[in-house]
């Protein structure tokens, strides 16, 4: 019977060693996901702000052009 505990308890102590080391290993894959995910929601704001600073630079250029275009028209008339 004590050798079945003492069997017993070095598997559970084993168990509880792979347990721990997984865990580590979970964690870091965890640490470092959340670290990509911040890079990556970086990049989405970067992206996102430079289209809408490309789409408020077309919308005033779009505007501009018909004017310099009327212009351009009655001068030559």
């Amino acid at each position: 019977m004590r050798e079945q505990l003492k069997n017993r308890l070095r598997s559970l102590k084993s168990e509880f060693e792979a347990g721990q080391k997984m865990m580590a290993e979970l964690e870091a894959k965890q640490a470092n996901l959340r670290d990509t995910l911040l890079r990556i929601t970086g990049a989405i704001q970067v992206l996102e702000e430079a289209l809408r600073e490309a789409n408020e630079s077309d919308l005033a250029e779009n505007e501009a052009v018909p004017v310099e275009a009327a212009n351009a028209k009655t001068e030559v008339v």
